[in-house]
């Protein structure tokens, strides 16, 4: 749990790094997490929505995040996510 906090905390403070970065270097990003907890949250009888674990993650409603913090994909980016989902 300490872990999970932290790595929230940290992404917060990237809000430059990108989720379609994440998922091309890493294979996930902040909405994998999200879903991560959601699942982990069903597992155990609690009761989650997707936007509330999305909340937990992003530490706001993702729709302000986005507004925020999200910017349109390069033509590169784009590129570089269709090549690194031929990997999976």
């Amino acid at each position: 749990a300490a872990a999970f906090r932290r790595l929230t905390k940290h992404l917060a403070t990237r809000s430059d790094v990108q989720n379609i970065d994440m998922m091309i270097l890493a294979g996930f990003c902040r909405n994998c997490l999200a879903d991560w907890y959601k699942e982990a949250a069903d597992e155990k009888g609690m009761n989650l929505s997707r936007d509330d674990a999305r909340e937990i993650v992003y530490g706001m409603p993702f729709a302000e995040w986005k507004a925020k913090h999200q910017k349109e994909a390069t033509p590169e980016q784009l590129a570089a996510f269709a090549a690194a989902k031929k990997h999976d």
